[in-house]
């Protein structure tokens, strides 16, 4: 039976909770705001606990660190690249990892056409569409270079090897920096021990530059016949003509006809070669 409200006011929550059958009232106490302190619990170190601990840990924290590792000697990697078959020289490149220029690539660039032509070109790098592909000049560029070819009775497969002075597309297609070249000249001369072309042509400055060294500009150096040393013990020097790259001749149509002047120079060339039997490079007139 509910308890009548008593004269006064309403029932206090204590009496509610007795009417309802809810006492006696647990009530909390009010907590200090006293915090406990914890107790101190002594730390006692590896070398007090046990010596022979404390020794071991000295004896791994004084170990020298871990050599770093080891490129191969340039010379040595010369050396293995110079003795490879052409299957292995498509599996090394295809492995390297001596340069930068592999970080970003999607495969390396070997070459494309006949291993025993007689006429070897030689560009700067593979650019975005070569990098794809995985064959040199199959953009716009080697459009014009097949052009190139045909103007001179050439075909790209026949009698003709196309190659790059480095294998792997530079950023943003960019011209190949002196140490990157350095680092794929083992490739180059491989591939040009491998060939034993008669007549080699170097398209831009960086071609003659993996080629030549720093001999100039790519302008004074048209108009002149180089030679590349005999690979082989008792074989004979390799004629070498410098001409403009397709890519630049794509920018710079005003020098298509300098290009032109190039490519019969070295045809003339070539037929002297051919009618003599010999691989010295005659002298020619500009």
């Amino acid at each position: 039976m509910m308890a009548k409200k008593p004269s006064g006011g309403p029932l206090t929550r204590v009496q509610l909770l007795r009417e309802i059958g809810l006492s006696p009232q647990w009530q909390l106490r009010e907590q200090s705001a006293v915090a406990l302190a914890a107790p101190s619990v002594p730390v006692t170190l590896p070398d007090e606990r046990c010596p022979a601990m404390a020794n071991a840990i000295a004896a791994i924290t004084e170990l020298p660190p871990p050599p770093a590792a080891t490129a191969v000697p340039a010379f040595a990697r010369s050396q293995a690249i110079a003795g490879m078959s052409w299957e292995q020289l498509q599996h090394s490149v295809a492995a390297c990892r001596a340069c930068a220029l592999c970080q970003q690539r999607r495969q390396a660039v070997l070459g494309v056409g006949d291993v025993a032509a007689g006429w070897l070109f030689i560009g700067e790098g593979p650019g975005a569409e070569e990098d794809a592909r995985g064959e040199p000049f199959v953009g716009p560029a080697g459009q014009l270079l097949d052009a190139m070819l045909a103007a001179i009775g050439l075909q790209r497969g026949k009698d003709v090897y196309i190659a790059n002075a480095v294998k792997c597309r530079p950023p943003n297609n960019r011209t190949p920096e002196a140490t990157e070249i350095a680092t794929c000249a083992p490739y180059l001369q491989r591939q040009i021990a491998l060939i034993q072309p008669r007549l080699i042509v170097l398209l831009g400055r960086a071609a003659a530059h993996a080629l030549l060294g720093e001999v100039g500009s790519l302008a004074s150096l048209r108009g002149q016949t180089f030679s590349y040393p005999a690979p082989q013990a008792g074989g004979h020097a390799i004629p070498v003509v410098v001409t403009y790259h397709p890519a630049y001749l794509l920018r710079t149509l005003t020098d298509k006809a300098k290009a032109w002047e190039d490519l019969c120079r070295a045809r003339r060339l070539m037929r002297t070669i051919q009618a003599t039997g010999a691989q010295a490079a005659p002298s020619l007139p500009a």
